[in-house]
C-alpha cells in the first residue's frame, strides 16, 4: 500500500529545476535501516563509538553563535560534525552519497539537481536521470508540495 506522498512523486516527471530531498518516511515504508546507513557516513572512530550504542543519547550542544545550550541527538550531532570536514565531499564520493552527504550537512533543505551539480561537482543531468529513474536511492525524492 502506498502513501499519497509516494504515489504522488510517481506521477511528476521531475526537471532540473525539481527539487529533492530525504524522505526520511520512505526508510519506515521500505523496512531499511537508516542508523546502519547514517553510521556509514562517520569516520571510523565514531562509527565504533555509535555501533556500540544502539540508542542514541542526547547531549548539550552549545551553539557558537548565539551560546544557547541546546539538547540534540548525538548521532545527528555527530554528523554535522563530519559534514564539516573537507572530505566529506570528494570526487570519489558515489553521486548517490555525495547528494545524501549534501542534504546530511544542509539540515535536509531540498535542492534542485542544478543546485547539487554545484555542490558535488557533477554534472545536473546526471544527477537528474540518477534521482528521477525508477529507483529510489536511499530516500532521495523529488519534494511534493502540499496540494491545498
Amino acid at each position: 500500500m502506498s502513501t499519497s506522498a509516494s504515489a504522488a512523486s510517481r506521477r511528476i516527471k521531475p526537471t532540473l529545476e525539481t527539487k529533492f530531498h530525504i524522505d526520511y518516511e520512505w526508510w519506515n515504508r521500505e523496512d531499511r535501516e537508516l542508523r546502519v546507513y547514517l553510521l556509514s557516513h562517520l569516520d571510523t572512530e565514531k562509527r565504533e563509538y555509535f555501533a556500540a550504542y544502539r540508542d542514541t543519547e542526547e547531549v548539550d550542544w552549545i551553539d557558537p553563535v548565539t551560546a544557547e545550550v541546546q539538547k540534540v541527538d548525538a548521532l545527528q550531532r555527530a554528523l554535522q560534525e563530519a559534514a564539516q570536514a573537507p572530505d566529506f565531499i570528494t570526487a570519489r564520493t558515489s553521486l548517490v552519497d555525495a547528494v545524501f552527504r549534501v542534504f546530511l550537512a544542509n539540515n535536509n533543505t531540498p535542492l534542485t539537481p542544478v543546485e547539487l551539480g554545484e555542490i558535488i561537482g557533477r554534472p545536473p543531468m546526471t544527477i537528474l536521470r540518477t534521482l528521477a529513474g525508477t529507483n529510489v536511492y536511499k530516500g532521495i525524492r523529488p519534494v511534493i508540495e502540499d496540494e491545498n
